[in-house]
């Protein structure tokens, strides 16, 4: 099923637009990953499809109802006990504790209070409890930010055992390559 199609889209603060036109259409069970440079509209695209207000130009369809999870780039809003996020965020505790060990997050942490993690512990917190979330469609905004070697590897594979339908943006290549089952590339718009 068609979960989300982009048919022209082009986004524009009022200086021109940021990338060319975008066109592209995800159907359940396909990881798209935008690529292109700083500066070419990626987050910005993927606010649009968040139904957040972005100028543009074109058209975004969302099959009706559909339940998005979203990670962004930022972490630093996470505040308050790790032991009560789960009940907070309507997710199943065990499997988020589960899916935390495997992304190599300290057993000791579990107890600790999540504004003084590092932001790799924060960035952890958020995958796992997207991971939890049962949506359609999972949106993820440089998941890899802060987050070492080994749990990149876990994530690539937490990833492809749940097999989630994604839109996410990401630098690393090999995570790309490993994850992604397509891509679409931003190019900043140069005006001539």
């Amino acid at each position: 099923a068609r979960l989300l199609e982009l048919d022209r889209i082009s986004i524009d603060y009022g200086d021109g637009p940021v990338c060319g036109e975008v066109s592209f259409s995800l159907s359940q069970g396909e990881r798209l990953c935008l690529e292109g440079r700083n500066g070419s509209g990626k987050t910005s695209l993927l606010r649009l499809i968040l139904g957040e207000e972005v100028p543009h130009m074109g058209t975004v369809r969302r099959a009706s109802g559909l339940e998005i999870s979203y990670v962004s780039q930022k972490v630093d809003h996470l505040q308050g006990a790790l032991r009560d996020f789960p009940a907070e965020e309507g997710i199943d505790a065990t499997r988020f504790m589960t899916i935390l060990r495997k992304l190599d997050f300290p057993r000791a942490a579990f107890e600790g209070e999540m504004g003084a993690y590092s932001a790799g512990q924060k960035k952890k917190v958020l995958l796992a409890a997207s991971l939890c979330q049962s949506a359609h469609l999972y949106i993820w905004d440089e998941p890899l930010n802060y987050i070492d070697l080994f749990s990149r590897i876990q994530l690539e594979e937490l990833i492809l055992q749940y097999r989630p339908t994604m839109v996410f943006v990401e630098h690393d290549r090999t995570f790309r390559e490993h994850v992604a089952t397509a891509s679409v590339g931003l190019e900043r718009w140069e005006m001539k």
